[in-house]
């Protein structure tokens, strides 16, 4: 149980920090900045900081594609993704009372389909790219894991703006909901979208690794 506490504080503060980092990002008080580096980058620090610890998913997707892969237990899996859920609302909670975030409704502008396949795309790519780098006894103890899944969401966002939510991650879509960014209709899309893509990309994983 203590192990387990310790991997759920570090995915907590994994998720929180990456949807804090969304909120504060994408609306910097008139500032200019490039969401995308940013997300990106905190992503990358917070999986180097808590990989060696919980697996460094911040992410429900990654933890179901981790735990179809064999790399978290099934036990453990719940109680990932509710620590995700609560760190990713918690931190949006927090950036919408420290940023001005106006009222943003996103939905006029996707249309459903293209939006389910760039999400389902991209959230496959990052669990894939998460399970070959961090999860994979063939690449275990490399360096680059860390900038390699930073890495991928940072093009997700910048191949997929205007497109979809670019959340690839259940949790991210429960923080852009919680900060008012977004109507509940698309976020449920989104969120089932986003558990599909990593199912798909573990079944991919296990056809193709030498595990």
């Amino acid at each position: 149980m203590k192990e387990l506490l310790k991997k759920c504080l570090v995915e907590f503060i994994g998720a929180f920090f990456l949807v804090f980092t969304i909120g504060c990002a994408l609306f910097p008080n008139g500032r200019e900045g490039f969401p995308p580096m940013a997300i990106g980058f905190v992503l990358m620090v917070m999986v180097y900081a808590g990989g060696h610890i919980s697996g460094g998913h911040y992410n429900p997707a990654v933890s179901l594609a981790a735990a179809i892969r064999g790399a978290i237990s099934w036990k453990d899996f719940i109680p990932y993704i509710i620590v995700q859920f609560i760190g990713g609302a918690l931190g949006a909670l927090l950036a919408s009372y420290i940023v001005a975030i106006p009222p943003y409704i996103a939905e006029t502008s996707f249309s459903i389909t293209p939006m389910i396949i760039c999400e389902f795309l991209f959230t496959f790519a990052l669990c894939y790219t998460v399970l070959n780098t961090a999860a994979d006894d063939d690449t275990r103890g490399n360096s680059y894991f860390g900038l390699a899944i930073g890495s991928i969401v940072i093009v997700g966002l910048l191949a997929t703006s205007g497109t979809c939510y670019g959340a690839f991650n259940p949790a991210v879509a429960l923080g852009l909901l919680a900060m008012k960014m977004t109507q509940t209709k698309l976020i449920l899309i989104t969120l089932l979208t986003n558990f599909v893509g990593g199912a798909a990309a573990a079944g991919v994983y296990k056809i193709t690794s030498n595990d």
